[in-house]
């Protein structure tokens, strides 16, 4: 992972680097094997050069500590530092924009790379862009969530973004739904 994130560091393969103050690899050690993967960093995130540390991040931490306290997953402590937090794409798009095509060509590699050094037993993608491409079927996230994936012998599932439950209360409770689907697949092997 860390050759990973320096080589993410000094990418130059799409116009992103012109635009980035810096690059956002990822964050966490995975040691529980849970994967989490989101659309791109957003201002805070290419501030700090850390995913998910904005409002969508504050909420996706109170997420996993919500887990945590519930004890979804018994004897596994979940926090920022235990499971792996990334994004589809390591820059930040000029205001946040949707990623493009060509960006997510470009970038998918170091995701890919990530994944497999990782070995996760499950991951939990976050919004629309992380779902397509590892999934590899378009859809409303409403349509991809409730059901179980495979990527290279990992479980995935699909949940609403932090930023979506932000902009729209109601997504909470399906995302709640989520992890407690998360939780029981990551128990079932």
């Amino acid at each position: 992972l860390t050759q990973i994130a320096t080589e993410v560091r000094a990418c130059t393969q799409c116009g992103l680097c012109k635009t980035r103050t810096q690059a956002v690899p990822g964050v966490g050690t995975a040691r529980g094997g849970i994967v989490f993967v989101g659309e791109a960093p957003g201002a805070d995130e290419d501030r700090l050069g850390e995913p998910f540390v904005g409002r969508a991040g504050q909420l996706l931490d109170k997420i996993i500590k919500a887990m945590d306290e519930a004890q979804l997953i018994p004897g596994l402590p979940l926090d920022r530092q235990s499971v792996y937090i990334c994004n589809v794409l390591k820059c930040r798009p000029p205001e946040n924009r949707n990623p493009l095509p060509h960006e997510i060509e470009s970038c998918s590699p170091y995701l890919r790379r990530q994944l497999a050094a990782i070995h996760p037993r499950i991951i939990c993608c976050l919004g629309k862009f992380a779902a397509e491409l590892l999934v590899g079927v378009e859809g409303t996230i409403r349509d991809l969530r409730g059901k179980i994936y495979r990527y290279q012998g990992a479980k995935l599932i699909v949940t609403y973004h932090p930023a979506a439950c932000l902009r729209n209360a109601n997504y909470k409770r399906p995302v709640w739904e989520d992890m407690q689907l998360l939780a029981r697949e990551y128990l079932s092997d």
